[in-house]
């Protein structure tokens, strides 16, 4: 009996708007992906979590490489809407930008469920370049080191592409530092090692 009601669910579903049923998979995969790790998921627990049929899955994302890369590319919409969200409100103003920023990533850092930064970790699971979720993730990392240059030229860096380049090591260690850090630390953490960065490179 609890067999048949899944099966009508799933029937339902494959015939809802095929946008809401995309994003009912790619949700799930990503909550499974970011939670225990990409190799550690397959296609089979994916849908049976979101309760879809396996045709339904296969009909928007053709592989499980395609859906390893909508998850992170999603990850990296959201980063970046909020980065953005962060930077219109410090347009005139570059170094409350970068603190700004660094005080929600980390906030972001110090959440007891955080597991790191999604690109970090999946380009760790992918060692082959020519992955998609690689390429998705080392484009990711480029946009962040060119980002902290925008934010380096405004503050008048004499080596901005230097301090862009000391600013995201600052970041991504925070994003793989997680663990050893205490509650409530990471910000100030962060904006002091920022803070000296940014000191040295006005001198130098």
């Amino acid at each position: 009996m609890q067999a048949s009601s899944k099966n009508s669910r799933r029937v339902d579903t494959q015939g809802a708007n095929p946008e809401k049923v995309r994003e009912r998979i790619l949700a799930t995969a990503s909550a499974l992906f970011y939670r225990q790790g990409v190799r550690a998921v397959g296609v089979d627990l994916v849908v049976a979590e979101a309760d879809v049929a396996k045709t339904s899955l296969y009909r928007h994302f053709r592989t499980k490489d395609d859906l390893i890369a909508a998850f992170l590319e999603r990850e990296d919409a959201d980063f970046w809407g909020h980065w953005d969200r962060v930077a219109q409100k410090h347009a005139t103003d570059p170094l409350a930008e970068l603190d700004a920023h660094l005080d929600w990533i980390g906030e972001r850092v110090g959440r007891p469920n955080y597991r790191g930064c999604p690109q970090i970790n999946v380009a760790a699971e992918f060692p082959d370049s020519d992955h998609p979720a690689r390429r998705v993730a080392l484009a990711h990392k480029r946009e962040l080191r060119r980002r902290l240059k925008g934010i380096a030229l405004r503050l008048r860096a004499k080596r901005p592409d230097e301090l862009a380049g000391q600013l995201a090591v600052l970041v991504n260690g925070a994003f793989v530092s997680a663990q050893m850090i205490s509650a409530g630390e990471a910000v100030p953490l962060l904006r002091a090692a920022a803070h000296a960065l940014i000191s040295a490179a006005r001198k130098h």
